[in-house]
């Protein structure tokens, strides 16, 4: 059981926490108390299947409006391409090209019908009809929902999307 510390640090926001652990020497056995660090952990990035790169980059970049955030050649098949809604939006989304028949199987159903993806927005109707006006594939009108205003779309490849604003009060749960 991890017990907060005690130091120095305790009470000055410090998230430092000492746990027990038992450590054999020898014929002796010790309990000794090893400090736990915590770690700023964050999701990265998301691989995206896709059947091209460059209808895939066109469509997350025009369409969806997401930046470009790196394009690098890694060999002649192969790129890292990363996309996200802002350039500090946190977690990006790696474009990879389906490279064999299993993958190329699994594009546009990734999450077998289910919605996959949930692209927050802070105006909803701004962003429904700037992406109805590219093109984007609504599968409902939009709804408000407890918790914010919604509406499920598809992507270029078919994978399912929430285009969602959080109602104020859901907003602590948004990394956003």
């Amino acid at each position: 059981m991890a017990e907060q510390d005690t130091t120095a640090n305790a009470g000055k926001g410090s998230a430092f926490q000492t746990q027990p652990a038992v450590r054999h020497v020898g014929p002796v056995t010790q309990t000794i108390t090893r400090r736990i660090i915590p770690m700023k952990r964050s999701l990265g990035y998301v691989t995206l299947l896709v059947r091209d790169y460059d209808e895939a980059i066109a469509y997350f970049t025009g369409a969806l409006s997401f930046e470009l955030i790196e394009d690098r050649r890694l060999s002649d098949t192969k790129r890292w391409v990363l996309v996200s809604p802002a350039a500090d939006a946190g977690t990006c989304l790696l474009l990879a090209k389906a490279s064999t028949p299993e993958q190329e199987r699994a594009v546009g159903a990734q999450c077998s019908g289910r919605v996959a993806f949930f692209l927050h927005t802070d105006d909803f109707a701004r962003d429904y009809q700037r992406m109805r006006e590219r093109g984007v594939t609504f599968l409902e009108p939009p709804r408000v929902e407890s918790y914010g205003t919604v509406a499920v779309f598809t992507d270029i490849c078919g994978n399912r999307w929430d285009l969602l604003q959080l109602n104020p009060s859901e907003l602590s749960y948004s990394a956003g």
